[in-house]
């Protein structure tokens, strides 16, 4: 990642400086199986405390990566997990007012279990399997609260909300 000022002009013709983080767009994986959702905690050092999320990430430094090859990757990296059927839900705007990155979030089915090949920075990662309602109760009281975790849940709900509607045509 880099961070860089940009001088910019206003709409009124002012000149400003801008702050820009850059960083590579991310793959988020929501790994479900029936009524249970995979998730992976970890220790957030911005916030000081650990975070339930979906697997996510970046690919290597100074590399380019498809967003569903890096789903795939990630997937295994964190959880050991393997993904038969891995389907696009949407994308997300990580934060646009600090960073152009992106996310691309897949749902993982038809999953296998192998061990993690987890990144010297994930060893302190845990994962584990929580029934939907268990995530859903937890963002509603805000133990899960990480912006792109709960928006790849929503993105996940308007899915199968999209899917009970088409069917019932």
């Amino acid at each position: 990642m880099s961070v860089r000022e940009d001088t910019v002009r206003r709409p009124n013709g002012d000149t400003g400086i801008y702050g820009v983080l850059d960083r590579a767009d991310f793959a988020m994986i929501i790994p479900m199986d029936g009524d249970r959702l995979h998730m992976v905690e970890q220790f957030r050092y911005p916030i000081a405390r650990r975070c339930w999320e979906f697997p996510a990430g970046t690919p290597t430094p100074g590399h380019r990566a498809d967003p569903i090859d890096l789903a795939h990757a990630e997937l295994r990296e964190e959880t050991g997990l393997r993904a038969t059927n891995m389907s696009y839900l949407g994308t997300l705007d990580a934060a646009p007012t600090l960073t152009a990155q992106r996310g691309h979030v897949y749902l993982a089915t038809d999953l296998t279990a192998g061990p993690p090949q987890r990144e010297p920075e994930e060893q302190d990662m845990r994962s584990a399997w929580l029934p939907r309602s268990t995530v859903e109760s937890m963002i509603r009281t805000g133990e899960i609260a990480t912006a792109g975790t709960v928006a790849a849940y929503t993105l996940l709900l308007l899915h199968e909300s999209h899917a009970r509607s088409t069917s019932a045509e």
